[in-house]
């Protein structure tokens, strides 16, 4: 018959081994790193993902991020080479792809970020303390970037870390000196605006000045013109009736006289006090012109 203590002492046996079997394997997932590190110091490191033994109650597993991770970093105040302020707000891109290095200098994330902070904003003053501020803000950010990834990436690499990327999202002016910055050039648009309008006024006078000379030479040509048309015409007229006189002075006294009755004795409009035998109405009272004689004036 087995004694009641042997059953007590298996079973705890069986719990301690299943202590002891939990304790001794762990699992690497594909998103970690694995430092097996025993009474503090580091004997191993895992980067592949998979099933591992450890020795329970001696060793420890310190798991670190394989992926890559984020720094946000805080704007910083940056002086350009033309002695330009810049508030810079950039970012950067990472990985650990030395564990038990970073692991020996940092030891944490956090740490490594609080580290990596201090690199990027010395990269960041070096970098664009040395090119103007168009350049930061216009031409060549890309390779400005790129220069300061290589930068930060260098001195990184003393902690275990692979820099992959460092990123600009904003290079500003500051609060103050974008307020002057945008009445200067308030200023200098209202400058170009009034130039423009000067030039357009002086070139509307000009516009004016040359319109106005043409008018009144056109007029002089078609007054001139006007007057060498009538002239021509009266000296026609003046041939005509010399020309109708001359073939029939009694007729063209005749009609003379009945253009002058015609323009002056209008109904309603003319009043005369003539004698009846006045010169005028001769035609009235049955007076002819003999030829050669001259014609009543009207």
């Amino acid at each position: 018959m087995k004694s009641p203590v042997t059953g007590v002492v298996a079973l705890l046996s069986i719990v301690f081994l299943v202590i002891v079997g939990f304790g001794a394997l762990f699992t690497v997932q594909q998103t970690e790193q694995v430092i097996v590190t025993r009474f503090g110091d580091p004997i191993r490191v895992i980067t592949s993902p998979g099933l591992n033994a450890k020795v329970p109650f001696v060793d420890s597993v310190i798991v670190l991020d394989n992926r890559i991770l984020d720094l946000e970093n805080q704007t910083q105040e940056v002086i350009a080479s033309d002695q330009k302020s810049l508030m810079v707000d950039a970012f950067a891109r990472y990985r650990i792809k030395n564990a038990l290095r970073f692991y020996q200098t940092v030891g944490t994330i956090p740490a490594a970020n609080q580290q990596l902070s201090s690199l990027l904003n010395a990269a960041l003053r070096r970098v664009l303390g040395e090119v103007t501020l168009i350049t930061v803000v216009r031409d060549d950010r890309e390779k400005l970037m790129a220069k300061i990834r290589d930068q930060l990436d260098h001195e990184a690499d003393n902690y275990g870390i692979e820099v992959r990327d460092v990123r600009i999202r904003h290079a500003d002016l500051p609060e103050q000196n974008s307020k002057a910055v945008y009445e200067r050039m308030k200023t200098e648009r209202q400058r170009e605006a009034a130039e423009f309008r000067a030039k357009g006024e002086q070139k509307a006078l000009e516009v004016r000045s040359n319109a106005d000379r043409e008018v009144t030479v056109t007029i002089a040509n078609a007054n001139s013109e006007a007057e060498q048309i009538r002239g021509a015409g009266d000296a026609e007229r003046t041939r005509l009736f010399a020309e109708a006189y001359n073939k029939d002075p009694e007729f063209f006294a005749f009609f003379r006289s009945m253009a002058a009755y015609e323009s002056s004795l209008r109904s309603g409009e003319t009043r005369f006090l003539l004698r009846p035998d006045s010169e005028f109405l001769h035609y009235f009272n049955g007076a002819t012109v003999k030829p050669g004689a001259v014609s009543p004036k009207p």
